[in-house]
Formats: structure tokens, sequence, C-alpha cells
């Protein structure tokens, strides 16, 4: 499995950091909507899921967590722990986030507005929707 991190370019000086983020340029889709999660309690799961067509950027703009992906067939554990680094996560990938710190805020840039029809969030749903897909790719 690749996995895509992505180092932003901060800008700072004695005032403090910045870092911009551009579509096509630091961010590799049009961004159709962005979201944050904050005040996760402790020992809780997020996402459960994997997308049909929509990609992302998650980064852990403050605090950190972890990101466990899973392509159907391997999975990886990666931690988000600087606010200028970015995890791509692809369509067909199954997320999970959780380890957070108390104070983690993780924004989500994402491809595509919100769909219900584009998620799956059954776990065997989406091993069935991997293999369909790779058959049809044969």
């Amino acid at each position: 499995m690749q996995v895509v991190k992505y180092m932003f370019q901060p800008h700072g000086d004695d005032r403090g950091q910045l870092v911009a983020l551009e579509e096509f340029k630091d961010i590799p889709f049009k961004i159709k909507r962005v979201y944050y999660m904050y005040d996760t309690v402790t020992d809780v799961r997020r996402g459960f899921h994997a997308h049909k067509a929509l990609e992302q950027i998650l980064i852990c703009i403050h605090g950190s967590c972890k990101i466990l992906l899973d392509n159907g067939h391997e999975k990886k554990v990666i931690p988000l722990e600087k606010p200028y680094e970015g995890l791509y996560v692809a369509n067909n990938m199954w997320r999970e986030m959780y380890d957070f710190s108390p104070d983690a805020v993780l924004l989500v840039l994402a491809s595509e507005l919100y769909d219900e029809s584009d998620y799956i969030r059954n776990y065997d749903d989406f091993l069935a929707f991997v293999k369909a897909s790779e058959e049809e790719n044969k």
C-alpha cells in the first residue's frame, strides 16, 4: 500500500507560522468541502468507512491522532502530529481515526460535496467493493 504524506511549506517569522494550501498546487484535487473534528472523547474511534469516489487530505492542525488505512489487503497506521503535514486518503480506502490527543483538531479537505451514496459503511461491503473493482480492472 502506498501512503502519501504531504509536507506543506510553513511560512513564519517572529510573529508566528502560516501554512497556505491551494488546490492542484498543494492539494491534488479541487477542494469542494472542508470540515474538522475536535473535542473527540478519549478512546473514541471515528471514521469506519470508505468512499467510492471521494479523495481527502487529513491534517491534524493541532495536537495529534492516528489514522488506520486499509486497502482491503494491507493495513497501515499513520500518525499525524504536525500542523504542516497532511495525509492523502484515496477513494476505495477504509479509514479509522483514533488516539486523539485532548487538544486535537483534525482538518479534512475533501474532493466532493457530502453524498451519502458515496460512503461504504460496512467493512464486508467494502471488501466486496474492492474485489469487484479489482475484477473490473483486470
